[in-house]
């Protein structure tokens, strides 16, 4: 790293490199703030996607609700909460689903 930081183990840090890896994800998932977009996005995904440029890869991995390889590939935690959004994805089936774990294993984790 460079920076004196010790990494944590199976953590992704977002960084400008991530950030400029993940730039055109972040600018797409960004844009679901707005309920037009949000209702563009759920109407026609593909074409949606299109307009942001995304590569086949990023393109896949929004297919696959991936979101373990998004974080990889540059999304930014924050967008990622809106892609979850519009896609019917809670913030703990998000974790659930990067954990490897069954929806209801991952809840019996969390302090509720």
């Amino acid at each position: 790293m460079g920076s004196g930081l010790t990494p944590i183990p199976d953590t992704t840090v977002f960084d400008l490199r991530a950030s400029h890896r993940g730039y055109r994800l972040n600018k797409m998932c960004g844009s679901l703030c707005s309920p037009e977009n949000r209702a563009a996005f759920k109407q026609d995904e593909e074409g949606y996607m299109a307009r942001f440029g995304l590569a086949e890869r990023e393109r896949q991995l929004i297919r696959d609700r991936d979101f373990g390889g998004l974080i990889h590939a540059g999304l930014n935690i924050y967008w990622m909460l809106k892609l979850g959004s519009v896609t019917g994805n809670s913030l703990y089936r998000m974790g659930a689903q990067m954990r490897g774990e069954k929806y209801e294993e991952f809840l019996a984790t969390r302090n509720m």
